[in-house]
């Protein structure tokens, strides 16, 4: 698989994450700063928090802080109706390769939604530059760090969470 493009060289911010609360919070911060053609590619080993993170952040967005959100482990893909636009939900676990995602509807996604990827590096040259990059890394049983990192753009959104 090829190496994705890499977001500009804007400084990574690095958030300590204790609990799953704190992974929650994280999510409805970032939520106000997303909008539809934003792309969040969600980075992480496996059990790092990357479904709980997308979780709090689509019950954020939808305002329904009881939505079921299923993991798209085995459709692929979920979209929910938001007030600041549709939102898709990619896991990418499965994938075989990136010509797949044609057939998920990703250039409908990248036009009209908000959308989230788990497994972003399966996506390969389709993964746009312009995103902003979360990797979530355990730091302990129950603490995880948060590294984010965006293209053009994203910086002055980010400044936003340190407010």
């Amino acid at each position: 698989m090829s190496t994705p493009p890499a977001p500009s060289s804007d400084p990574v911010r690095r958030i300590a994450l204790p609990d799953q609360e704190a992974t929650e919070r994280l999510a409805a911060a970032l939520a106000p700063l997303l909008r539809p053609g934003d792309v969040l590619a969600l980075g992480g080993d496996l059990g790092a928090g990357k479904t709980t993170l997308a979780r709090a952040l689509i019950r954020t967005l939808t305002a329904a802080p009881e939505e079921e959100v299923p993991s798209p482990t085995f459709t692929l893909v979920q979209s929910y109706d938001a007030p600041a636009g549709p939102v898709w939900h990619f896991d990418l676990y499965r994938l075989s390769g990136p010509e797949e995602m044609l057939e998920l509807g990703w250039d409908e996604a990248l036009a009209t939604a908000i959308v989230l990827v788990e497994w972003p590096d399966r996506l390969g040259r389709l993964l746009p530059a312009g995103r902003l990059d979360l990797t979530l890394t355990a730091t302990g049983p129950e603490s995880r760090e948060a590294a984010l990192g965006g293209g053009a753009g994203w910086a002055a959104r980010l400044d936003e969470l340190a407010r």
